[in-house]
């Protein structure tokens, strides 16, 4: 088992900045591919950025804007988001791939999810 748990999230304006962690179990941490994700009210699920085998991933709303990166020896995955915009209000998770996967995107290739963190935007 694999227990994710995120913070950071919270309240901040349009153009501000925020930076989520997420925190995993687990001794092999460093050979998860972990994924952000992000939800708001009424709509599906969709990626945000991955990390994981030497590269990193984003969706192309969030390219130049959201950073991801990892600490290892922290066991702990970030999100920094810069220049917020209310589209990007919604509720963040991290989720964990436990196995080689081709495609970061899809929600059903992560094994384990934490239980989220609310961003709010404010314009």
């Amino acid at each position: 088992q694999v227990q994710l748990v995120e913070s950071g999230g919270g309240l901040v304006q349009a153009g501000g900045s925020l930076r989520l962690s997420c925190s995993a179990s687990g001794r092999v941490f460093s050979s998860y591919f972990m994924g952000w994700f992000r939800q708001a009210p009424g709509k599906e699920r969709e990626f945000v950025a991955g990390i994981g085998w030497g590269s990193t991933y984003y969706a192309d709303v969030v390219k130049g804007r959201f950073t991801i990166s990892r600490d290892n020896a922290k066991n702990t995955v970030y999100l920094n988001l810069n220049s917020l915009k209310p589209d990007d209000a919604a509720d963040y998770y991290c989720a964990a791939a436990t196995k080689i996967i081709n495609t970061p995107s899809l929600v059903r290739n992560y094994d384990y999810w934490g239980q989220g963190t609310q961003v709010a935007v404010s314009s």
